[in-house]
């Protein structure tokens, strides 16, 4: 009977190590940005944001001449008098249609899809010289936020007042990977052009830094996979507590009956 308690005692050790076994990561698979021989060319500049079909853009218009830009600004009495010098309380916000225009006052549709922010505020800005003696645009994201999914920290939407942000600064957002997150292999879900397309980014490499995909666009998805080993233990870790209580229960029962018969 000894016997027989000290092998199920064994078997039941081995399936507690096995499962600690599994759940560990060598550090290659964990550290970011592992330096290699990779030249690092990450220019912002190339990735700048576009502006799309359903954004939503808060437009301002300033100048010297403040009531001449009441037309263009739609603002209240009310509004106009909390306003202090250029710098106004309210921005009005306007939706780019399907067509990738918006319907700005007196100046009618202009097209802003495929523009970037700073591209957009050029072209009213230039428009508006009509009208205004030196005006002054100012363009900002209202709808600007990514969403950050899987094995992270606190997933979820995350709104963003600055759109150059980079898929790690989305993921401190997000409180870090945890330790079951697969670093190598990041999913990046972005719509171009009114398609969804779907991207890989690994990083644990340096590489990533020159990833057309490290600076983020406007409600971008990143969603972490769980590596092989939290994969593993889903299923592993169901059935090890129910062996472990079933072998409890069975070593349990063979100790009563050996010391019964002592």
């Amino acid at each position: 009977m000894n016997k027989i308690v000290q092998r199920f005692f064994y078997f039941l050790t081995l399936i507690v190590f096995l499962s600690i076994l599994s759940s560990c990561g060598s550090r290659k698979s964990i550290v970011y940005l592992q330096p290699d021989s990779t030249a690092i060319n990450t220019i912002y500049e190339q990735f700048i944001p576009k502006i799309q079909s359903s954004d939503i853009l808060a437009i301002s218009i300033s100048a010297a001449d403040i009531k001449a830009t009441l037309p263009f600004n739609q603002q209240n009495a009310y509004q106009l008098n909390a306003a202090t010098g250029n710098d106004f309380a309210f921005k009005p916000t306007y939706t780019v249609d399907e067509n990738g225009m918006i319907d700005f006052p007196v100046l009618g549709k202009i097209k802003l899809s495929g523009l970037t922010r700073v591209e957009a505020v050029e072209e009213i800005r230039q428009r508006l010289k009509k009208y205004i003696l030196d005006p002054g645009v100012n363009i900002s994201f209202s709808n600007f936020k990514v969403t950050v999914l899987g094995e992270v920290t606190r997933p979820g939407t995350y709104p963003l007042q600055n759109e150059r942000v980079t898929i790690l600064e989305a993921l401190g957002l997000a409180g870090d990977l945890t330790i079951k997150g697969k670093r190598d292999n990041i999913l990046l879900i972005r719509e171009i052009n009114g398609k969804k397309t779907m991207n890989r980014i690994d990083l644990t490499k340096q590489d990533a830094l020159n990833s057309p995909f490290y600076y983020l666009a406007q409600n971008d998805v990143i969603y972490v996979e769980p590596n092989g080993s939290q994969v593993r233990n889903s299923n592993l870790g169901q059935n090890t507590n129910v062996w472990i209580s079933v072998s409890s229960l069975i070593i349990t029962i063979i100790a009563v009956i050996v010391s019964s018969r002592n």
